[in-house]
C-alpha cells in the first residue's frame, strides 16, 4: 500500500503541459509537477519520488529528497512561525509544519529541534518535539548484541547519552565508552551492547570487525611512530590508554590480544612491542 511522507519508485504513465502524471497504485493517479522532473522524463519511465499533499490536499510527487520521513525523527531548523505553528526546513519545497500543541516549549526561528514526523488529523505530514510520546519503552523489539544501528543523540543523563535508536526505541550510551564528542541531534552509527532483561538497550559506538580492524590501524600506527615500542599493556590505567589510543580499556585488550595472536606484537610487563617480520 502506497502512502504519503515515504519514498517509492513509480511508473510514468502519462505527460501534461505542467508535468507528468505517476501509477500510485491505491492513491490514484498523483502529480509530478514539471520542475522536478528530469528533462528527458517520458512515458513507461520509472522515477524515485517522495508522496506529499499540497495545499489542496492533494497527493503530490517531488524528486526532492526530504531530510525525514513520516515515522522518523530528525534535528531541523526552525525557519518562521505562523498564527498557527512553526515551519521546519526539511530539505522540500513545502515546509514542516509543527502545530503548537505539538512543540515541546515553544520554538524560535534559527533553533534546531528534535522532531518526529507523523501523519495529522487532517492527512497531512505534521510534526512534533513532544519526542518521548513516539518512543515507547515498553514496545517489543528484537535487537541483538554488536547489532549496526542506527542512531540519533538525543539528550545526556549522568550515565551517558540517551539515543534514539532507529527511529524506534531509546538506548543509553555510557560515558565510559564514549571516546569522542558528541553533541543534540547528531546521527552516529552505533551498536548493540546489550538488551537488559526488561527489554532496555545498551548501546556502544564500537563494535564489529570493522572497529576491531581501526583500532587495530590505530595501535601500529602509534607503535611505528614511537620505534615498536608502547609503555602500555592489559594491565594499564584506562585513562592512559584512552588518551593514547582514544578507546575503551576492553576495545584495547581485544584488540592486542588479537594481535597477539596474529604475531604481530608482544606483550611484556612494560608494554606491547612490534614483533620483526
Amino acid at each position: 500500500m502506497i502512502t504519503i511522507g515515504h519514498i517509492y519508485e513509480l511508473e510514468v504513465i502519462k505527460a501534461v503541459d505542467f508535468g507528468f502524471y505517476l501509477d500510485a497504485e491505491n492513491l490514484g493517479e498523483v502529480l509530478l509537477p514539471l520542475k522536478y522532473a528530469p528533462s528527458d522524463l517520458v512515458v513507461g519511465d520509472i522515477i524515485e519520488v517522495f508522496l506529499y499533499l499540497d495545499a489542496e490536499s492533494r497527493p503530490v510527487a517531488t524528486n526532492q529528497e526530504p531530510k525525514a520521513l513520516v515515522g522518523e525523527f530528525a534535528y531541523l531548523k526552525a525557519i518562521d512561525i505562523s498564527s498557527v505553528g512553526a515551519f521546519l526546513d526539511w530539505g522540500l519545497d513545502k515546509d514542516l509544519f509543527v502545530p503548537f500543541a505539538e512543540q515541546h516549549r515553544p520554538m524560535e526561528v534559527g533553533t534546531f529541534y528534535l522532531v518526529h514526523l507523523f501523519i495529522g488529523i487532517d492527512g497531512r505530514i505534521t510534526a512534533s518535539s513532544k519526542i518521548d510520546k513516539f518512543l515507547d519503552d515498553e514496545r517489543p523489539h528484537d535487537f541483538k548484541p554488536q547489532q549496526k544501528v542506527e542512531l540519533i543523540i538525543a539528550n545526556t543523563t549522568d550515565m551517558g547519552y540517551k539515543a534514539i535508536v532507529n527511529h524506534s526505541h531509546w538506548g543509553l550510551l555510557y560515558k565510559n565508552d564514549v571516546f569522542q564528542r558528541l553533541s543534540f541531534g547528531q546521527y552516529k552509527k552505533g551498536f548493540i551492547k546489550h538488551v537488559r532483561p526488561d527489554g532496555r538497550i545498551d548501546l556502544s559506538l564500537q563494535g564489529g570487525q570493522e572497529t576491531r580492524d581501526k583500532h587495530a590501524k590505530i595501535i601500529l600506527k602509534y607503535l611505528n611512530a614511537k620505534g615498536g615500542f608502547a609503555p602500555v599493556h592489559d594491565k594499564s590505567d584506562p585513562k592512559l590508554i584512552s588518551d593514547l589510543f582514544g578507546m575503551s580499556k576492553g576495545a584495547f585488550k581485544k584488540t592486542i590480544g588479537g594481535l597477539y595472536k596474529q604475531r604481530v606484537i608482544s606483550i611484556k610487563k612494560d608494554g606491547i612491542r612490534l614483533l620483526d617480520e
